[in-house]
């Protein structure tokens, strides 16, 4: 007979996430974990494996929940170009609002673990692959409604905001965050609105 767990693992899984944007993988030791989550160390990896699978099982269920955000977002009725600037708008308030400046846990993950770790690196991708494809929909709508122009390529410049939207998060990390993150999220919206 198996024993009941004495925690729940959604909510160690969340407090794990927490603590693995706040202070990274590497400054994240498991007795940080053990003594955050209120968890026995046997429990902790009797439920989530290693210190390793914990931070590949957070960032999976952060950067699904990211992405179903930006999928729905993104393919919102109405305005191509709206709906990417809303996205845009999106960011940048929770740049802003971040004061902890914990900032986004994939593009953490990218920065502190990419290229050397393979189950990081195909978690960031997948992220990086649902926004890009999310923005091109939203572009190729904004073309076909007429808001682009009929030339424009939705995949380059999908591509192009997406580069922005990530570079965003990574000066949301600064101590001038919001002149910076203003200055580029105007000059990206003009440029899908010429």
């Amino acid at each position: 007979m198996s024993r009941v767990k004495e925690f729940d693992v959604g909510e160690a899984c969340e407090g794990a996430l927490t603590l693995f944007r706040r202070q990274g993988y590497e400054a994240t030791s498991v007795s940080d974990l053990v003594t955050h989550l209120g968890v026995a160390k046997a429990s902790l990896y009797a439920t989530f494996g290693t210190k390793h699978d914990l931070y590949v099982t957070a960032l999976k269920r952060y950067s699904e929940q990211a992405d179903a955000r930006v999928m729905s977002q993104l393919s919102e009725p109405g305005s191509g170009v709206a709906a990417v600037r809303r996205l845009f708008e999106s960011y940048v308030a929770e740049i802003l609002g971040d004061e902890a400046r914990m900032g986004c846990f994939v593009v953490n993950a990218a920065i502190e673990l990419l290229p050397h770790d393979p189950d990081v690196a195909r978690l960031v991708e997948r992220s990086w692959d649902t926004l890009e494809v999310a923005l091109t929909m939203a572009l190729e709508r904004a073309r076909a409604q007429g808001e682009l122009p009929g030339g424009s390529d939705p995949a380059t410049l999908a591509r192009f905001l997406l580069t922005v939207l990530q570079g965003l998060r990574v000066l949301g990390k600064g101590t001038d965050a919001a002149s910076r993150v203003h200055a580029a999220v105007s000059q990206a919206i003009r440029l899908i609105q010429e």
